[in-house]
């Protein structure tokens, strides 16, 4: 029963309930006009501490399309918290408000400590390079909607794997299910770290090989996941700029690849994806958008409870 639970990490929940949830983002996902009274009378509270566009969009639209309402902040100097309130009493206050929080911030585990004092769900939209479990879930409903199942892949991560949150929760996520495989595409600057590698991949005997340049392992993938290079995780400006156009992929490295590959990317995109991909059929990342709303319109019904 996932009623009254909170998301912090994307292994907060067993893969039966991963699986529920992602049934029922399929089954909206075919037909939305079902689902628009589930959450009469309910309200969202967004609490975004730092810049969001499409989770704080996705979420909001989740929750109108399912008939709720939405509350919020889409930066901290427009609440309290700038005048110093604790993330302890900004959640005490909107549990007297609202049904269901969604949070992002900057700062990791702000979402854990988040859920210790709250009396409704919380959600982790995101908590600086450590979680975002909506993403993944997205990512999760991406790939089985459209590849049919979430075992026996080659997926290739490129880009940022040091600082890049979707990747470290989607590695964590499709390492639970059977015979999936990763080679890891970054500069040596950007490798995914350690305890990914280590306390993930090894601990469970999977497979991964760790590479420069995209183009040598192409071939080999069924998933291609693209990550930008985050200006916003750098103390280096120069250290950025250094590495900023390492990966892109434009047709030429897509004509090397399978043809049912699924390219997916959280975005927003920078130009680590040419404009010119985006007429390929195997470019799913707005799609991947599109199944965001879904799994979340999912998860807030589940949270709830209602039915």
């Amino acid at each position: 029963m996932l009623k009254g639970r909170h998301l912090i990490d994307p292994m907060d929940f067993t893969l039966e309930e991963i699986e529920e949830i992602l049934e029922l983002g399929k089954d909206i996902s075919k037909d939305p006009e079902k689902f628009t009274h589930l959450c009469d009378g309910k309200i969202l509270a967004t609490l975004f501490y730092e810049p969001s566009t499409r989770t704080r969009f996705s979420f909001e639209a989740a929750m109108l399309r399912l008939g709720g309402r939405v509350i919020g902040f889409s930066e901290p100097n427009s609440s309290s918290t700038a005048k110093g309130e604790s993330i302890a009493d900004t959640i005490r206050t909107i549990s007297c408000y609202a049904d269901i929080a969604a949070m992002r911030h900057p700062k990791e585990g702000s979402s854990k400590i988040a859920s210790l004092y709250s009396t409704i769900p919380v959600i982790n939209a995101g908590d600086g390079g450590h979680q975002h479990p909506t993403q993944t879930l997205t990512d999760l409903l991406t790939i089985k909607s459209i590849k049919g199942n979430l075992n026996n892949n080659i997926i290739g991560v490129c880009g940022d794997l040091k600082f890049g949150r979707t990747v470290h929760s989607l590695i964590k996520a499709m390492s639970r299910y059977d015979n999936n495989k990763f080679i890891l595409i970054s500069p040596k600057e950007l490798k995914v770290p350690d305890y990914i590698t280590k306390e993930v991949l090894m601990k469970k005997n999977i497979e991964f090989l760790e590479v420069e340049k995209l183009e040598e392992v192409i071939e080999k993938l069924d998933i291609l996941y693209m990550t930008r290079v985050q200006r916003e995780r750098f103390f280096n400006e120069e250290e950025y700029i250094r590495l900023k156009d390492s990966y892109i992929l434009d047709k030429g490295k897509m004509s090397l690849a399978k043809e049912d590959i699924m390219v997916l990317h959280p975005l927003p995109r920078v130009n680590e994806i040419d404009y010119e991909v985006d007429e390929d059929k195997r470019a799913c990342y707005f799609k991947q958008a599109k199944y965001g709303m879904y799994v979340r319109m999912a998860l807030i019904s589940k949270l709830l409870g209602v039915k």
